[in-house]
């Protein structure tokens, strides 16, 4: 499986995405949307976003790894956070950097008014290309 980060003419060079991620690979791995819960299912860390953002792409590496993914593999990801305002992305990109580091999917990322229920502030989903 590989990779291609392609940086259109034109565009910005984002600090924590890719505009284009080009992957070559024999399987597709779909991640639906984590949220900040413990094993039990319980949400954890009500109220505080980064806590949460790092409960969510901690249960992600733990989905990929069930999936036989890496990190490094993921090409794409979608990010819902409650109420979302531009002092979030530090917060979220601090948490995201503990899964991915330097590796830098596309992504999408939408404020949205609620999540599955009370209390949830963020949730991210992923596509992978692995083999």
């Amino acid at each position: 499986m590989a990779l291609e980060i392609v940086h259109p003419e034109g565009l910005d060079r984002p600090e924590t995405y890719s505009h284009v991620v080009i992957a070559t690979g024999t399987r597709l791995v779909f991640i639906a949307g984590q949220l900040s819960d413990d094993p039990e299912g319980n949400l954890v860390h009500p109220g505080d976003l980064l806590a949460q953002a790092r409960q969510v792409f901690a249960n992600l590496g733990r989905a990929l790894a069930a999936a036989d993914a890496r990190p490094d593999q993921v090409t794409k990801i979608t990010i819902y956070v409650v109420g979302h305002r531009a002092e979030y992305l530090p917060i979220i990109e601090a948490a995201r950097a503990e899964l991915f580091g330097a590796h830098k999917p596309a992504d999408v990322l939408l404020g949205v008014a609620t999540l599955a229920a009370p209390g949830y502030l963020i949730e991210v989903d992923a596509i992978a290309v692995t083999g």
